[in-house]
């Protein structure tokens, strides 16, 4: 079953977003991008833009699931707040659209991408790129970092989990789940 996740990394002056097609453990990325804000008077004006720009993008590309890089704590509290506020209208176009969404710490999905916690966005962009083959790194890593949240949750969702507690091995839960093993 395909299922369509949209990720984001939310900021107020560049926000990056992309959209993976998932089948299995198989996927694709649908298109990737960022919404600039700089030249936007004022922050209120920058949340409407975001607002409308995820509705759009909800509403064209119709994804199933959100998610989402969780605000870190820096220096700057205004920042963090800003930050979180970016985040928040997100999260409000995709409760809107009745979409689940899912939060994830930048160092989870910068593990996830490249096995460090600690790796450089451009480390990050270079590997999604080797996995997900598509040609250019954009200009604005952020782009990249909303495709690796959105990667970070397939990887989330596609691996299999033994919620099945009745099974005592992983022979057992393969043999009981034969459609969620892959060769």
């Amino acid at each position: 079953m395909k299922t369509r996740i949209l990720g984001i990394d939310p900021g107020t002056n560049v926000l990056g977003y992309g959209l993976l097609d998932c089948d299995g453990r198989k996927a694709e990325v649908v298109m990737l991008g960022v919404l600039e804000l700089k030249k936007l008077p004022d922050h209120y004006a920058k949340l409407k833009r975001i607002y409308d720009r995820v509705m759009n993008i909800i509403d064209e590309y119709k994804p199933q699931q959100l998610a989402i890089e969780a605000p870190f704590f820096g220096k700057n509290v205004q920042s963090m707040l800003k930050l979180g506020r970016a985040q928040g209208v997100c999260m409000a176009a995709a409760v809107a659209h009745d979409m689940p969404i899912t939060e994830y710490a930048p160092l989870k999905v910068k593990q996830a991408i490249t096995g460090h916690g600690d790796a450089a966005k451009e480390q990050v962009a270079a590997m999604l790129q080797r996995m997900l083959h598509f040609d250019d790194i954009p200009k604005y890593l952020d782009a990249t970092d909303a495709l690796g949240v959105a990667y970070c949750h397939f990887l989330q969702i596609s691996s299999p989990v033994m919620s099945d507690r009745s099974v005592k091995s992983w022979k057992e839960f393969a043999l009981k789940n034969p459609g969620r093993i892959t060769k």
